[in-house]
Formats: C-alpha cells, structure tokens, sequence
C-alpha cells in the first residue's frame, strides 16, 4: 500500500469505522472521538486533534459533511470540499480515522460508536457537548481542550476577504 491510499485507508463509512473500533477496543485500546468542520486545517485545529490523540489511543474525527457545513455555518461554506477535508485530515498522523456525517450534530455518530472519550475545544462547555450525557452514561469521559489563541477559520476567512477586497 502507498502512502496515498494509507491515508485515503483512514476515511471510513460508518459501518467500515464501527468494525475498525470494534477491532480496537477489543485489543483493550481507549476510542477517542471529535469533531468539526476543519474548514480550512490551522494550528488550532493541529493543536487541538494532537491533544485528542493524547486522550486515548485511537484519534476517530467526525467530520460535517458540505451540507451540514452549509446548514451550520452559511451558504458560502464550506470553503473547502469535503474529500478535501477528510483527506487532509486522515494525513494527519494523530488521526487514526475520519468518517463524514450529514446530520447537523454528531449524536448519532457518537451514540453508535461509543467513544471512551469525547473531546471539544474550549469555546464549549461540557453541558453544551453533544453525546455527553451518552458517553458518561456507557463509563466514557468528556474533555474540553483549550484552544490556541488567535486561531480561527472565521477570521481566516475575514482576513482572505480583506485582503481581497484592498487588492493586496
């Protein structure tokens, strides 16, 4: 196998994703679970996966499908398409797998695969967190990574657009 399709290994159907974990938890191995859009990858969201990858030993990352981007976060995202994303995402050697979801929240994703460990970044609250009430309720543990101040997509987006708009 090369290198490429390794990576494009990592990007998983749910069904693929359930008897990979499976495989996993069985060998005593901890699931750790997030997610997010990762629109456009910055060091926030490198910080924030290798922390995660560190909670446990298998990194899974649910990722917003285009339209569930588009319901979440406006007609004009995302910016990047969402093979892109994944793509990017399983090359990341923290990420163990990726597996897209349509709905506008990860509850389902979460409910099915029962992570030992839900993590968010810090702008959430663990009474904000979807799937925490499933995941303590199966033994598992919610963790909330601080982000990395003066990373974000939306500002990134802001920045592109300004620079843009004063013609460099």
């Amino acid at each position: 196998m090369n290198k490429l399709q390794w990576i494009e290994h990592k990007i998983m159907d749910q069904q693929s994703l359930l008897r990979f974990c499976h495989s996993q938890k069985v060998t005593g191995r901890k699931i750790v679970f997030t997610n997010g859009c990762f629109d456009i990858l910055h060091h926030g969201h490198i910080d924030l996966l290798a922390k995660a990858a560190d909670e446990g030993h298998i990194l899974v990352v649910g990722l917003n499908s285009d339209a569930s981007v588009k319901r979440l976060k406006g007609v004009e995202r995302p910016i990047n398409k969402e093979k892109d994303r994944a793509l990017q995402l399983a090359a990341l050697l923290c990420v163990d797998a990726v597996c897209l979801f349509d709905e506008d929240t990860p509850l389902n994703l979460i409910t099915i695969l029962e992570p030992d460990v839900l993590v968010k970044g810090g702008d959430y609250t663990k009474d904000k967190i979807v799937g925490t009430r499933e995941v303590e309720a199966k033994g598992g543990r919610i963790s909330i990574i601080p982000f990395v101040a003066g990373y974000s997509t939306s500002e990134l987006i802001s920045k592109i657009r300004s620079l843009y708009t004063s013609g460099f």
